[in-house]
């Protein structure tokens, strides 16, 4: 019985993986051809995210490849360079953490209540700029980024606006499938609450279930965080052991490095010798310099 059972499984996950095959094959075909930026875009594990974010309808997974390669043509994440969103991460707002997950992921450390700024496009652009450092920054095994969300100074004054809210999770969602594994949300105040009846609509059930939210006194929540990160590289507003410190020169000079990597891999600049290797979806180099990062 335990052989047959063995045996069963086998098959199935064999006549599995060679559906999923021939969906790839087929979601490719009623792509067609394509040149320059989204052939660059559209590698086998871009594809496999689309048809992963549709339960492999390829039919629908066709139609949001498409709207993303529209909506890639126009807003042109790829060129967008740190000196274009600087002032928007003066206060460190939105950044890319100096440590990864347990699984090597890239890790962006958001903090709303230090909000600066009133422009939603120029927040926007300022926030795809930094999904995209973050992929670039994967490593060759990795496809996804987490997320940790500090509520320290937040308050229903300082909240981004419900349009802000629900354009970052249309972006995200919608034109970056499969590239979050998993959001924390530390301690949210109360008041978060009404503001997240009205959000949580916008969220797709794959992407709702990456929501975690954490509570220091809440032993659960922490355990779970505990699954993701280790205490000792975790910053104390998240609960961890360690200090970090955003210095934006420091992050500035990485960003503008990084921007040189970028450009060499779309073709949009040759201005040093970096290597670039194409993994990751469509995208990967070298790890950047991390930010400073201390211990009491």
């Amino acid at each position: 019985m335990f052989r047959w059972k063995t045996s069963s499984q086998t098959e199935q996950e064999h006549n599995e993986t060679a559906l999923r095959e021939a969906k790839m094959k087929e979601l490719k075909a009623l792509i067609g051809q394509l040149s320059g930026r989204s052939s660059l875009y559209c590698s086998d594990a871009c594809l496999k995210r689309y048809l992963e974010a549709r339960n492999w309808n390829v039919g629908k997974a066709k139609r949001m490849l498409e709207e993303t390669l529209k909506w890639r043509s126009t807003f042109k994440p790829e060129e967008i360079q740190w000196n274009e969103v600087s002032g928007e991460g003066e206060t460190g707002k939105v950044y890319k953490a100096g440590f990864h997950d347990r699984h090597g992921r890239t890790v962006l450390i958001l903090r709303p209540g230090l909000q600066n700024t009133k422009s939603l496009e120029n927040q926007m652009k300022h926030l795809v700029y930094l999904i995209e450092n973050a992929i670039l920054n994967l490593p060759e095994d990795q496809e996804q980024m987490s997320w940790l969300i500090d509520f320290t100074d937040w308050s229903m004054s300082t909240s981004v606006p419900v349009k802000s809210a629900r354009e970052t999770i249309n972006i995200l969602q919608n034109h970056y499938p499969e590239r979050l594994a998993v959001a924390f949300l530390y301690n949210p105040p109360r008041i978060f609450e009404a503001f997240w009846k009205i959000v949580k609509y916008f969220i797709d059930a794959k992407t709702f279930v990456k929501v975690k939210f954490v509570y220091p006194k809440n032993p659960e929540s922490v355990e779970l965080m505990s699954t993701f990160f280790d205490e000792e590289n975790l910053p104390t507003e998240f609960g961890g052991k360690a200090l970090l410190q955003y210095n934006y020169e420091e992050f500035s000079k990485q960003m503008n490095q990084d921007d040189v990597k970028t450009a060499n891999f779309w073709g949009l600049g040759h201005s040093n010798n970096n290597q670039l290797h194409v993994s990751n979806g469509f995208s990967g180099a070298e790890i950047a310099p991390e930010p400073i990062q201390t211990h009491p």
